[in-house]
């Protein structure tokens, strides 16, 4: 435990950027699960509407930097390749 203020609200501040990482990283997992059932199922206009607010939901994790901007980059081509199973 540290003796200095400093690094105890550095260490406070570290563990609300980690829950909050981990949460997005969590909820970005749980829309890639819903959209590969969507896309299984063949609901094509469900699944359009998720791939969307998914792309946003891995811009947004891009910019606050909970991801890597490559891994962002793989993540949003994983959708699209996804999506276009659906279609053909």
């Amino acid at each position: 435990m540290p003796n200095i203020k400093q690094q105890e609200k550095r260490m406070r501040l570290a563990a609300r950027q980690t829950m909050r990482n981990r949460q997005i990283k969590s909820s970005l997992r749980t829309m890639f699960k819903k959209l590969e059932a969507g896309v299984g199922e063949g609901d094509q206009k469900a699944a359009e509407e998720l791939a969307r607010h998914l792309h946003s939901q891995i811009d947004k994790a891009a910019a606050k930097h909970v991801i890597h901007a490559n891994s962002a980059a793989r993540k949003k081509s994983r959708v699209a390749r996804t999506l276009a199973r659906l279609s053909d």
